[in-house]
Formats: structure tokens, sequence, C-alpha cells
């Protein structure tokens, strides 16, 4: 794998972003202009119209799915950040022993509530679910999307 560098950060999915995206408005365009031009076949173009308005519709939502993923990121560096500031020392021992759910769970709990209920998800495995019934004085995060 190449070091990265200014010239190379970027980074793009050839077949998503010069392929699949620019065909699927190339499509999308010629649909709607037959629509007006040829009206013998006016309902099949109608048809593809929506066909390919639907498949970009789709490639446009997988952006939320991207979204979320790097959500997903910077809860697991917000539980990091916290883990080191209250207890001062690396938590990769610990992450490694909680899921996903938990880890997302704990970020509602106040820092006495934290450390209290991160205990009980690693002694005794409790959901994310029943980490976020447990927490007594929740924390918002209202910044999520």
């Amino acid at each position: 794998m190449k070091n990265q560098n200014y010239e190379n950060h970027k980074k793009f999915y050839p077949p998503h972003h010069f392929i699949y995206l620019p065909l699927l408005f190339i499509l999308q365009i010629v649909g709607v202009w037959k629509i007006f031009n040829d009206e013998p076949n006016q309902l099949i173009w109608i048809l593809f119209s929506v066909i390919i308005f639907l498949f970009l519709y789709m490639a446009l939502m997988l952006r939320q799915h991207y979204a979320l993923g790097n959500q997903n990121r910077i809860v697991r560096l917000e539980f990091k950040l916290r883990y080191f500031e209250l207890f001062g020392k690396s938590s990769d021992e610990v992450e490694s022993k909680l899921s996903f759910g938990q880890l997302s769970a704990l970020r509602f709990a106040y820092d006495d509530e934290f450390k209290v209920l991160l205990d009980k998800a690693i002694q005794q495995n409790i959901s994310g679910d029943e980490i976020k019934k447990s927490i007594t004085n929740w924390k918002a995060d209202n910044h999520r999307v």
C-alpha cells in the first residue's frame, strides 16, 4: 500500500464515481428527452426514466451509508478518548471485549455511570439496549445524523 500524502489522499471509487453515476445521469437525460420526442413509445420511455431514477436514487442513498459508517468510527474514537481520560490508559483490550452496540450505548452515560456500566458490560455482557435502560442520568447525543 502506498504512503498517503496530499497528492493521493482523496478516495474515489472509479466504478461508482466515473462510470455508474455518469452513466445513470446520461440515461436519465436520454429517457426524459425521449418522453417528449418519441410519442409512439412514450409509455416505455416513462417507465425507463422511472427505473433509471430509482437506480440513481439508490446510488445517492449510498452516501448515507458512508456517513453512518463514518459516524460509527467517530463513536469508537470518542470511546477511546473518554476511556483514556477516565482511566489514563489505552482502551484496546477493553474495546475488544465490547460490541459496537455496547460501545455506542455507553456514550449516553455520564462519567460516573459510564464506569459502572462499562464494568457491567464486560463482566455480565449486557446488551447495548440494557445499558441504555440502565442509565439514570441520560447524556443526550444531539449530533448524530
